[in-house]
């Protein structure tokens, strides 16, 4: 049974943690929580400056909630604050903390 993972933050690194996962057994990526639009995201996920033309780019679209990649439809939310997002309820078990707000034991807590 795969992990279901959220990425909280889909800059550089919330992006490289993407590519990695994507296609590797035993993950799953569910939602993303970042301000910018799924549109944008899925740009930027299609065409990195440093890591280049993802693999998956032909593949890669967005609608109005999310975005989708090789069939695979992931749900994007933009709360300011990560812990207003419904993880519950997507049955997600681990979140990637990749926005670097949440740097210290206090605000990785609440």
């Amino acid at each position: 049974m795969a992990v279901k993972v959220a990425i909280n933050g889909f800059g550089r690194i919330g992006r490289l943690a993407f590519r990695q996962m994507f296609g590797a057994e035993g993950y799953e990526v569910v939602a993303i929580n970042d301000l910018t639009s799924p549109k944008m995201l899925a740009h930027l996920l299609k065409y990195d400056s440093s890591q280049g033309k993802y693999a998956l780019a032909d593949t890669v679209t967005s609608d109005e909630d999310s975005i989708t990649v090789d069939g695979k439809n992931i749900k994007i939310y933009a709360f300011p604050d990560a812990n207003n997002c419904p993880w519950g309820e997507l049955g997600v078990d681990v979140v990637l903390e990749c926005s670097g707000f949440y740097t210290s034991k206090e605000k990785a807590q609440a």
